[in-house]
This record gives C-alpha cells, structure tokens and sequence, in this order.
C-alpha cells in the first residue's frame, strides 16, 4: 500500500503479507521500498529480494534469494503453509 505516512509490514493477509510502504507508486519507488523493507526484516541484503510479479499492481510477487522458504517464514512470523 503505497502512499502511507510510515512504512511497516502489517502481517498476513490470507496467504500474502500486507506491507504499507511510505513511498510513492512513482518510477519504482514504492517497489523498491517493499524490497528495502523485506531485506531489512529478513536480515539480507536489498539485492536479495526483487519483485518479480505485479510491479504496477498492488498485488506483488517478490523473490527473496539466500533464505530458504520456512526461514522467510520464520523471520516474519508468518505460519507455515
């Protein structure tokens, strides 16, 4: 959710993580803002996490390289699937 007045990760939203980022939906800003967070939570390098699905939608897919999926999970406190 672009556009909000902080950026956080909200927590799980059905089977998605809902994230509000601060910056604009503008030239990639708020892309790039959704990665800078993960990598942040997720202890990784922004350069690990890319957007891979949905880079004009609301609706993202992102790639986090480095972590297995159950540590992705873990750090964010997401239950396993």
């Amino acid at each position: 959710m672009p556009g909000s007045r902080a950026s956080s990760i909200v927590g799980p939203l059905g089977e998605r993580l809902k994230i509000k980022v601060a910056a604009p939906p503008e030239h990639g800003k708020a892309n790039q803002a959704v990665c800078e967070l993960l990598a942040k939570a997720l202890g990784i390098s922004t350069r690990s996490v890319s957007i891979i699905a949905g880079l004009s939608n609301p609706e993202k897919t992102a790639r986090i390289t480095g972590l297995a999926a159950p540590d992705v999970r873990a750090k964010l406190s997401l239950p396993e699937t």
